[in-house]
């Protein structure tokens, strides 16, 4: 393109000042967006986190999944109580009747809630004594299950991390992670990593479509030795056993009757724990505590 006849050098030089490509190619966010730049992306997605719990001193963690649609037990009750006035406003509504059924069976789920948010607390004040950073909580950063297993953590004046992800819905952090230890990522397949590198153990509530994903990648991991075999925790025996026909996958030969040991059903904060410890041949803590005393 020929220069503007009628631009001064002066004009011309402070053009070349403003013009994105004077800009140093790291501060360039126009060229860090392009789809070539992809692959520097993931590199310093994956690089900074790492760098990151480096600096900190993170040793191990422990990963916590869980939908983020399940709540504490006290908004649960609020949502089926909002719920029943919109189906005694509209009792022929079957929209209405719907949405009570969904609250009613969340709330029921509430208690894991509170299982993981006692789990959160037990590794916590069990794993972070003595200015170690061992067995650290983290989670997905969000809400629900995610929250509570943060919470726990919180509770035992214990650092926790956060590690959220970028989505249409807008998602922030909830309020229980260390500042200094709370990511955001663009791209799943990196945040996987992270939840997973320095992991000893991961530990499942119930949950959705993101919970079950990271479950069967977790597990596909393991059975393909692609990462070293870790303790699987599934918290929640009727939702697990209803939700999934393991022994079906078996004996369909889908999977093999040894894939079934790759994980451990079981019902409480405190079998999840012991299992781990277990796996782990590591001393544990089983408190038995009164839960209201636990959440102080």
């Amino acid at each position: 393109m020929p220069r503007q006849p009628d631009r001064t050098p002066e004009e011309n030089l402070r053009e070349i000042l403003e013009s994105p490509t004077y800009l140093r190619a790291y501060e360039d966010m126009g060229l860090m967006h392009r789809k070539e730049l992809r692959p520097v992306r993931l590199q310093l997605e994956l690089l900074k986190a790492e760098l990151l719990q480096d600096e900190a001193g993170i040793e191990s963690t422990v990963v916590l999944f869980g939908g983020s649609r399940i709540p504490d037990p006290d908004e649960a009750e609020e949502r089926v109580a909002a719920a029943r006035r919109r189906t005694q406003r509209r009792p022929q509504d079957p929209d209405a009747q719907y949405d009570l059924q969904v609250a009613l069976n969340l709330q029921k789920k509430a208690r894991y809630y509170d299982e993981a948010r006692r789990f959160g607390r037990i590794v916590s004040e069990q794993c972070q004594n003595g200015g170690r950073l061992h067995y650290v909580i983290v989670t997905g950063g969000g809400p629900g299950i995610m929250e509570a297993g943060n919470r726990g953590a919180w509770d035992a004046g214990a650092r926790t991390m956060g590690m959220n992800i970028t989505l249409p819905h807008e998602q922030a952090p909830n309020p229980f992670i260390d500042p200094a230890l709370c990511f955001q990522f663009h791209y799943f397949a990196v945040r996987k990593m992270h939840l997973l590198l320095r992991a000893k153990a991961a530990v499942f509530f119930p949950g959705g479509y993101g919970t079950l994903d990271e479950l069967f990648e977790t597990l596909t991991l393991i059975q393909t030795l692609k990462m070293k075999p870790i303790p699987v925790v599934l918290v929640g025996e009727d939702f697990w056993r209803r939700l999934i026909d393991w022994d079906y996958l078996a004996l369909e030969g889908t999977i093999s009757a040894d894939d079934l040991r790759l994980f451990h059903i079981c019902d409480t904060a405190e079998e999840a724990w012991a299992h781990i410890c277990d796996f782990n041949e590591t001393p544990h803590l089983l408190p038995g505590a009164d839960p209201d005393e636990m959440m102080g």
